[in-house]
């Protein structure tokens, strides 16, 4: 008897790698202490949304995690302006290109010149559990 073949994971490793570091944070507990529990179950399903439809073409196109999960290593997402892309609006994306995320009428890009660079939402969590 032949077995099924086992299918492999579309997406690349670095993309897989978000998916499990993302998947161990819990939708019901915001992993920052200034991002509501609300507005954190529509960011972690916007961010698990993102890595399945178009983590692949995010590392196709050079996208980092801490362009699109980044966070403030002290202070998480009360520095917006250290947030990844997907961190700071909970929307659903609709579309990617080269250096911006199309969210409908609103776009994230990661060419803003002088924007500092936060550490993935993930390690901020593992590092707050630390503590």
């Amino acid at each position: 008897m032949l077995l099924p073949d086992v299918a492999s994971d579309p997406l690349p490793p670095e993309a897989a790698e978000w998916r499990k570091a993302f998947g161990i944070l819990r939708p019901t507990s915001p992993p920052c202490r200034y991002i509501s529990a609300t507005a954190w179950a529509n960011v972690h399903d916007a961010c698990s949304d993102f890595i399945e439809r178009f983590g692949a073409e995010a590392v196709r196109l050079g996208w980092t995690a801490t362009e699109l999960f980044g966070v403030h290593p002290e202070h998480g997402t009360l520095r917006v302006d250290w947030c990844g892309v997907m961190i700071t609006g909970g929307h659903k994306a609709i579309g990617i290109e080269p250096n911006r995320i199309l969210f409908g009428n609103v776009s994230g890009y990661r060419n803003v010149p002088g924007a500092p660079t936060g550490i993935p939402i993930w390690e901020f969590a593992a590092r707050a559990q630390k503590a």
